[in-house]
C-alpha cells in the first residue's frame, strides 16, 4: 500500500472521536421524511462540515420535502469526478430520536437512522477530508445529498436533480446502509405504491344489512387478487401492506383503503404492472361498491450494467488490498437513489455505508468499527479509480 493510502489511514484513525462525534450529532437531529425543518438543519450542518474543506456547496430548496445539498471540490480537475451520493432523511416519526438518542453499547450504535443512513453520510464526508488532508487532486468530488429518500421523492424533483449533477461523473459511491456479511448492491428493484379505495354503502348492522353494501367485504376480494399478481419468475412482487376501512363493528362499511407496494426488476414492466393494478380496481365483486386507484410514488430499477460491474470489481480488488474482507456483489429489492446515477450513465455501487441491520426498526443498528473502515474504503477506493492494476476500460476518462 502507497504513503497516500497510509496517510488516509493515519488520518481517519486520528478522527474517530471526531467522526464519532458528528454521527451522533446528525442521529440526534430529528429529520423523519415530512420534518421538513429538521432535515433542512441537518442539510445545513452537513454544509459546514464541506464548507471547512474548501468545497462551493448549493442548498436546493424544496417547497413540500427537505432540501437536497450538493458540494463539491475541485471542480477544476482534470479528470471525470467522483460521485458520493445519500440521503439525510430517515423513517422515524418526529420525537424518536429524544425517546431513543444515540448510544453505543459494547461497538454497537443505536438510534433513528444511524445506520439509514447518517452514518453513511458521516462515512462520506471524512473520506473527503482524508482525500483533501493527503492531496489528492486527481478527480474532483462531489456530493449529492437528498431530502426525502426515503418517501421516493414524491413532492419534489430530487430525481431528475440527481441525474442531472450525476451527468458526466467516472464512478458514485451511494452510502446507503451497508451490509454485515460484505455484500456490495449491484442492482435494485425499482418500487410503485398505489392507493385503491372502494366506497361502498354504510348501513346499519341490524336494522337493515339487506341495503348495505361493504366496503371490507369488496376490498377484500381485491387484496386476494392483487396479491396473486406477483409474479416470482420476473422478479415482481404485489404487497397489501396497509388495510383501512369501516368505523364501528355495527354499522355495515361504507369505505376502505388498501396501499399497496410493488417491487420489480425491469423498467419497461412498469405499464404493465399499472394495467394490473387497474384491471383489478375496476372489477366488481359487491354490486353498488365503487373503486378509485391512484399510484402515490415510485422509485426506478437500479439496473445493474458492465459499468456497475466494473466499479465492483475495483471495490472488490480495494477490499482485497485493505484486507477487510470478502464482498460479494449483491441484487436487493429496496430501492435508493443509485437508480439515477446508472440511468445518468454513471458507474455506480451501493451500500457502501456503515455496517448493520435491522433498518427502518427500533433495533436498528449499526457497527462502529465500521464507519471507520468503510471512511478509509471509499477514500482508497477513489484513488483506485485511476490506479494502473485497478483501472478498467469503463472508467477510464
Amino acid at each position: 500500500m502507497n504513503s497516500q493510502k497510509e496517510q488516509i489511514f493515519q488520518f481517519i484513525d486520528a478522527h474517530r472521536d471526531e467522526m464519532l462525534a458528528l454521527w451522533q450529532e446528525l442521529v440526534n437531529l430529528e429529520s423523519g421524511s415530512w420534518n421538513k425543518p429538521g432535515i433542512d438543519i441537518v442539510a445545513n450542518r452537513i454544509q459546514q462540515v464541506l464548507a471547512r474543506e474548501g468545497a462551493v456547496t448549493r442548498i436546493l430548496e424544496m417547497e413540500q420535502a427537505g432540501n437536497m445539498l450538493i458540494g463539491e471540490l475541485g471542480s477544476d480537475r482534470k479528470k471525470a469526478k467522483v460521485l458520493f451520493l445519500g440521503h439525510m432523511d430517515t423513517v422515524f416519526p418526529e420525537g424518536t430520536a429524544a425517546k431513543r438518542p444515540f448510544t453505543v453499547r459494547d461497538g454497537v450504535a443505536y438510534g433513528p437512522g444511524v445506520l439509514d443512513m447518517k452514518g453513511g453520510i458521516v462515512a462520506a464526508l471524512y473520506a473527503i477530508k482524508a482525500l483533501q488532508a493527503v492531496g489528492y487532486n486527481a478527480r474532483p468530488l462531489k456530493v449529492i445529498l437528498a431530502g426525502d429518500e426515503e418517501v421516493a421523492h414524491g413532492k419534489s424533483n430530487a430525481a431528475d436533480v440527481f441525474m442531472a449533477e450525476a451527468q458526466g461523473a467516472a464512478a458514485a459511491f451511494n452510502c446507503e446502509t451497508g451490509f454485515t456479511d460484505d455484500a456490495i448492491v449491484v442492482g435494485r428493484k425499482g418500487t410503485a405504491v398505489f392507493e385503491l379505495e372502494v366506497k361502498g354503502v354504510a348501513v346499519h348492522a341490524g336494522n337493515e344489512p339487506e341495503n348495505g353494501r361493504s366496503a371490507i367485504l369488496e376490498i377484500a376480494h381485491k387484496v386476494i387478487a392483487i396479491q396473486n399478481l406477483t409474479n416470482w419468475e420476473k422478479g415482481t412482487t404485489f404487497n397489501v401492506g396497509v388495510i383501512q376501512g369501516g368505523t364501528v363493528p355495527n354499522a355495515v362499511p361504507g369505505q376502505a383503503k388498501i396501499v399497496i407496494d410493488v417491487r420489480y426488476l425491469d423498467p419497461a414492466l412498469l405499464p404493465e404492472i399499472r394495467q394490473q393494478i387497474q384491471e383489478a380496481a375496476a372489477k366488481t365483486y359487491i354490486q353498488g361498491t365503487t373503486t378509485t386507484v391512484a399510484e402515490v410514488y415510485g422509485m426506478a430499477p437500479m439496473r445493474r450494467t458492465a459499468g456497475v460491474d466494473e466499479l465492483f470489481s475495483i471495490v472488490k480488488k480495494t477490499y482485497e488490498e485493505m484486507n477487510v474482507g470478502i464482498p460479494y456483489a449483491k441484487l436487493v429489492g429496496g430501492g435508493s437513489d443509485s437508480a439515477f446515477s446508472v440511468m445518468a450513465g454513471v458507474s455506480t455501487v451501493c451500500a457502501m455505508g456503515v455496517k448493520g441491520g435491522r433498518n427502518h426498526s427500533p433495533e436498528e443498528f449499526a457497527i462502529v468499527e465500521s464507519l471507520f473502515e468503510r471512511a478509509k474504503l471509499l477514500a482508497v477506493c477513489t484513488i483506485n479509480l485511476d490506479a494502473d492494476s485497478f483501472c478498467l476500460q469503463t472508467l477510464k476518462r
